[in-house]
């Protein structure tokens, strides 16, 4: 089935990121039924899927999309999506032994790099869990995936969004996410979805047990917290950035300034790039997809493809930067100890003199005889600007203070200074 020809074109630059998975499906929908945002009976799990090409015969039809070749979407957004959970996951690993050989090859506590790899690890493992959350939006809507989908897909950006505002405060100096204050606040903003969204379960599960189903404008409803978190993050970034642009300061070099420039331009670029994605993905949910009629087909491919989308811009504009700037800043500040082999006396190439000392002699300060009393015996060898006296020569009976004016009038030092009655 093709597009319908008649396509408002207001919708044209919202249809840009999702025209080729979307044409996919549509090409698909021939073979397959609509697709409701209510859970499938638990009874039609039984049957088996048949005339699927590249799925098995006896395969449940709610994972048609993970290997039917006619709807193209599921795999290609299967495949990214597995491709970035385990990039994910290799950082996280690799950051992790990373911290544990730099805490114990190196001579100092390196207390400083603890709460910026929490907080690391805790940004990746949301990423990761953006990655993983994708195929239960490619597999068909059910009771086991419906509370997975609600509960999950705002707990994992708030967790990454969390992450990423906690460091907007640190790099603008605020008291509270310093050192292990910037986990505490992703932590504490973190929370704060994990309570909506139990509760919004909690409330239709157990309270009116119900089944758990949902309209995307409740879906939208349960992201608004999210939605705060993302614009205030936009905001803090985009003022940092203005700051380590036209702002320079001369305690660091010009390469740790342009290092936090590169920073906070990659950082307001991940933020950036989400909103976008964001904005997208919420007018096709709640207007784009039943203005085409396309309501019930599009959703889950809308939602899968924002989920992997955005899970990349996480990983790569913040995830890959931060590690790599993280491992170049503490291997740049193990600085190597001074080496003075070969740093040999001038007067090593006097060709009278051949002394096997090494470094820079004062001959003012050396232990000499008393008839020397410190001086060099070879007037050429003398310094200009040396006095010709030496410590020996301050004799300790002797008072060296050097006399200050003193007054009597203690009690009223400027009487004179004022007229007389």
């Amino acid at each position: 089935m093709a597009f319908s020809a008649r396509r408002p074109s207001s919708l044209l630059p919202l249809l840009v990121l999702l025209c080729v998975p979307l044409s996919c499906l549509c090409q698909s929908s021939n073979s397959s039924s609509a697709m409701n945002n209510t859970p499938s009976d638990p009874s039609s799990n039984k049957t088996s899927l048949t005339g699927a090409p590249g799925c098995g015969k006896g395969l449940n039809p709610v994972y048609r999309y993970l290997c039917d070749r006619r709807a193209a979407w599921g795999i290609v957004l299967e495949t990214l999506a597995s491709a970035g959970f385990l990039f994910s996951m290799a950082l996280l690993f690799g950051l992790f032994f990373w911290s544990l050989w730099v805490c114990t090859t190196s001579k100092q506590q390196r207390s400083s790099i603890g709460s910026t790899v929490a907080s690391m690890s805790l940004y990746l493992l949301a990423t990761a869990g953006v990655f993983a959350l994708t195929f239960a939006f490619i597999i068909r809507l059910t009771p086991q995936t419906c509370p997975t989908r609600l509960f999950l897909f705002g707990v994992l950006f708030s967790l990454a969004f969390s992450c990423l505002l906690a460091r907007c405060l640190a790099l603008l100096g605020f008291a509270a996410a310093r050192g292990w204050g910037e986990v505490g606040v992703a932590l504490g903003l973190f929370m704060v979805q994990v309570i909506i969204c139990t509760e919004w379960l909690i409330l239709v599960l157990v309270r009116d047990k119900k089944p758990c189903s949902y309209r995307p404008e409740e879906f939208v409803m349960l992201q608004i917290y999210v939605m705060c978190l993302l614009a205030i993050s936009l905001v803090l970034s985009l003022r940092f950035l203005c700051r380590s642009c036209f702002t320079y300061s001369y305690s660091y070099g010009g390469a740790a300034h342009h290092q936090w420039r590169l920073q906070a331009a990659l950082l307001f670029l991940t933020l950036f790039l989400s909103v976008c994605i964001w904005v997208v993905w919420i007018t096709m949910l709640t207007w784009g997809n039943p203005e085409v009629n396309r309501r019930p087909q599009w959703d889950d491919p809308v939602l899968s493809i924002a989920l992997v989308a955005n899970g990349w811009v996480l990983l790569m504009g913040h995830g890959l930067s931060q590690v790599a700037f993280l491992c170049r800043g503490e291997a740049r500040s193990k600085d190597a100890p001074l080496s003075f082999a070969g740093w040999t006396s001038p007067s090593a190439e006097v060709p009278e003199l051949h002394s096997p000392k090494e470094g820079r002699e004062n001959g003012s300060f050396e232990n000499e005889n008393e008839n020397r009393r410190g001086l060099r015996a070879d007037q050429s060898l003398r310094s200009p600007y040396d006095s010709g006296f030496t410590m020996t020569d301050i004799d300790p009976n002797k008072d060296y203070t050097i006399p200050r004016p003193k007054t009597t009038n203690y009690q009223e030092p400027y009487d004179e200074y004022y007229d007389e009655d």
